[in-house]
């Protein structure tokens, strides 16, 4: 299957989660993603404010927060990401395509080794993904090839292959989880 074909189809698999399927899977995934050995060795994070019914992170990096972790998110300008500070939760704004991002106020992240959490549509076992389609974040991982990689994802999301490119960057960890609800 192509990456065009799959990110249908894991679009419309998101696309028929409940908020209950989702609350359930992003609280399975942030115990498993803070018992990993990744977070226990990272100073900070760097993750991403989640639309379109992903993992949601906000109360991943919340307590990252609370423990003393710097939390940064990224920001889309002319075509490039980078990341920024995210000290005030607050201080977002709508950026492309609707994303929240950090807004003017965020000063710029400097950590190259905070482990960083890659969003996604599909994964495989070798940590390869299909994202939105921009390359966004393997130009970034390109260009910052010190960070530690970690992603979180519904079973679901988990394919047996994705068709990797040269450019592509593979995710250092793949945590997943189900999303069925039980009782």
């Amino acid at each position: 299957m192509d990456k065009r074909m799959l990110r249908a189809m894991m679009a419309e698999k998101k696309q028929a989660l409940t908020a209950r399927q989702i609350e359930l899977a992003g609280r399975r995934l942030a115990a498993q993603f803070f018992a990993h050995p990744l977070y226990a060795e990272a100073k900070s994070i760097y993750g991403y404010l989640p639309f379109n019914q992903e993992v949601p992170l906000e109360p991943i990096l919340l307590r990252a927060r609370q423990e003393g972790r710097r939390v940064a998110a990224p920001r889309i300008t002319e075509g490039v990401m980078r990341f920024f500070w995210l000290d005030d939760p607050a201080a977002v704004r709508p950026g492309v395509w609707g994303i929240r991002e950090p807004d003017g106020s965020c000063p710029p992240a400097d950590d190259e080794t905070a482990l960083v959490i890659l969003p996604g549509l599909a994964f495989d076992s070798r940590g390869f993904r299909v994202g939105y389609g921009g390359g966004y974040y393997d130009r970034y991982l390109a260009a910052h090839p010190k960070h530690p990689t970690i992603a979180l994802c519904y079973a679901f999301q988990l394919v047996p292959q994705i068709p990797a490119q040269a450019f592509d960057r593979p995710a250092g960890c793949v945590l997943s989880a189900s999303t069925e609800v039980c009782g």
